[in-house]
């Protein structure tokens, strides 16, 4: 299978890397100083699995990529998602199978409004890897795991969702072919709000989340409100979301931080709106207080488009 990746940060670049180390047919597409990078020098690759690698990988950008791919990967941040519609649409057949892989609830249909003649799927993803040069990746920890499922009112034909989990997991990637993607997500979505904003509240690593503390509280405190929302919305979760949340954090290297807090702190576009205010607004249009949500929000002071100004305590 023909596989593109769009966007070449942690995830999208992490993917791309395991992909072609087990020898798929992968291209991705980046920009900048980062595709020029690839191009000259391939994707330089930390891997806590997979070690250390320089990957001649294909690399395009959005306007050069013409080919068709059998399956997309939509790594890109969600504030990005329009930019991207058109290369999609460009690279899809209708046989072509599109699966984002965001830290934002709701994406997959709204990529599928933007891109209607592509089979949009939707998916989550697990994993600690960041960009830490340009055009280079560094993927920390053991867990790397693709949770990706088929929306309701969507059919794929079984045998191209057995191949994709077959090259994935030849290539490493855990996969799980999820039997209810919009609970997924929402779970997803919701442990990586409480992650990221409890650690861009304190500027803290994950390590002082995983013991008793108040940044512990306010990782379990934001949890519980997103299990109250995720209730009001008729998502049974299967477990109890907050323990969920509890065993995934506990999980990760204590020196690990969040994508939204690193574009914080280089004053970069962030998933701010998406993990934080889009959160806050969806409670306020269920009825739902959301008291250590709101206090969180209040420590950032201004948003003004993409940035963020923040308040020092």
């Amino acid at each position: 299978m023909k596989y593109l990746v769009i966007g070449t940060g942690g995830v999208g670049g992490s993917i791309a890397a395991f992909l072609a180390l087990s020898g798929c047919d992968v291209s991705c597409i980046a920009r900048g100083e980062a595709l020029e990078s690839i191009k000259k020098r391939g994707l330089i690759f930390h891997s806590s699995l997979k070690g250390e690698h320089a990957i001649p990988i294909k690399a395009f950008s959005a306007e050069e990529y013409n080919d068709k791919a059998d399956v997309i990967f939509v790594t890109v941040k969600g504030y990005s998602i329009d930019s991207i519609a058109p290369v999609i649409s460009r690279a899809s057949s209708p046989e072509t199978v599109v699966i984002p892989l965001l830290n934002v609830y709701g994406t997959g249909p709204r990529i599928a409004a933007l891109s209607p003649d592509a089979n949009v799927l939707d998916g989550c993803i697990y994993i600690v890897g960041f960009k830490s040069g340009i055009g280079e990746i560094t993927q920390m920890g053991d867990i790397f795991h693709i949770v990706y499922g088929v929306p309701e009112g969507h059919s794929v034909a079984p045998e191209i969702l057995d191949r994709i989990n077959s090259d994935l997991r030849r290539a490493g990637i855990k996969v799980t072919l999820s039997d209810n993607i919009d609970r997924d997500t929402f779970i997803k979505w919701s442990f990586i709000s409480a992650m990221a904003l409890t650690g861009a509240y304190y500027d803290i690593p994950m390590g002082p989340i995983q013991h008793p503390g108040k940044e512990r509280d306010t990782f379990i405190g934001l949890s519980r409100e997103s299990a109250l929302m995720g209730s009001k919305l008729g998502i049974d979760f299967g477990c109890d979301l907050v323990e969920h949340h509890l065993e995934v954090i506990d999980s990760l290297n204590p020196e690990s931080t969040a994508s939204l807090q690193k574009d914080l702190k280089a004053c970069h576009e962030s998933e701010i709106k998406g993990q934080l205010f889009d959160f806050i607004d969806l409670a306020r249009r269920l009825g739902i207080d959301t008291p250590v949500y709101d206090t969180v929000a209040s420590h950032f002071r201004e948003f003004d488009g993409h940035r963020l100004n923040t308040q020092t305590t």
